[in-house]
């Protein structure tokens, strides 16, 4: 249920979503949803469908990091120079957050409904329980982490779970991404998202993310390319890589910017490979951005995977 202040706006999103041609842009932000008594008992009830909880521990060692253009010739200068990196074990989430996870630390945390649940008073539809949840800033994304003892992941956390540690381009290797791997290059109902911010208010073609057996990561994490980008803990710049360490590297120590990775349903080919880098105001909620959470390994050690020099990089052929 829209707030009593934004209802008349609500009226505006009606007629720009529903007539085609009509010109405008819309400032999603300004809309904000509220729950009714009814429609939070139905939260309650819905909050106990089952969860995808699980977690994938990812071992310490070396994984090759950033990209090398003579393997894939859609990387660009954020991804250079492709280097040898370190990480400490830990664990990250198998699966995108859904919305039922969001919705159990939105009615514990006493927050209003998201831009999209606006079904039976502030409700999500049955049928997107187990989608990614979606329309978070980075700042939600990390209270969210944090809420169920986790931690966003660091941007060469995400990366090394997604890629294994060969420099593959794709989670399941080399071969190029198409529609029986990933969920992505999908205008759908939505359009030109980033163009038209009030098409953010229609509901987007992601998926369920427990779907695409076939494309999972070396480590067994699901959709590391397409269906929503990712939120990373680091701040986001373009030549990071540069100067970075080659130790549990953790991003610059400031920035305007929050990197993000993965690609969404509205991304091209090239933009769903884990490799991309970009970055977004904290602010953002985009309905093709999501999140999910890491979790450190503080007792786990791997000492048979802590050489003294630096291997050399090389990309799978």
């Amino acid at each position: 249920m829209l707030g009593k202040k934004k209802r008349g706006m609500a009226g505006v999103v009606l007629a720009l979503v529903g007539l085609a041609g009509v010109a405008g842009a819309l400032d999603v932000a300004d809309v904000t949803r509220e729950w009714t008594p009814a429609g939070k008992k139905i939260a309650a009830e819905r909050a106990k469908l089952p969860a995808h909880d699980e977690m994938v521990f990812i071992p310490a060692g070396w994984f090759i990091m950033g990209s090398d253009k003579k393997v894939d010739r859609n990387a660009y200068q954020p991804e250079f120079p492709q280097r040898k990196v370190y990480l400490d074990a830990y664990e990250i989430d198998k699966y995108e957050v859904t919305t039922v996870q969001y919705l159990k630390f939105v009615l514990t945390t006493d927050r209003p409904p998201l831009l999209d649940w606006q079904y039976d008073g502030g409700n999500f539809q049955e049928t997107m329980a187990n989608h990614p949840v979606m329309h978070v800033s980075w700042h939600d994304a990390d209270a969210y982490c944090k809420w169920a003892g986790k931690r966003l992941p660091t941007s060469a956390e995400w990366e090394k779970a997604a890629r294994g540690d060969d420099g593959r381009i794709y989670p399941w290797g080399n071969q190029p991404a198409g529609l029986s791997r990933a969920n992505f290059g999908r205008t759908g109902l939505s359009g030109p998202v980033r163009d038209r911010p009030e098409r953010l208010l229609l509901y987007p073609p992601i998926i369920s993310v427990d779907k695409y057996e076939n494309a999972v990561s070396p480590y067994g994490v699901y959709q590391m390319a397409g269906n929503v980008a990712e939120w990373t803990a680091d701040w986001y710049d373009a030549n990071y890589y540069k100067s970075a360490p080659d130790r549990n590297p953790k991003g610059p120590e400031k920035g305007t910017q929050k990197a993000f990775r993965g690609g969404g349903w509205i991304d091209s080919t090239p933009s769903v490979r884990p490799a991309q880098r970009n970055g977004a105001d904290p602010n953002t909620k985009m309905n093709w951005l999501g999140f999910r959470c890491a979790r450190d390994l503080r007792d786990v050690t791997d000492t048979q995977n802590q050489p003294t020099t630096i291997p050399q990089a090389t990309g799978l052929r």
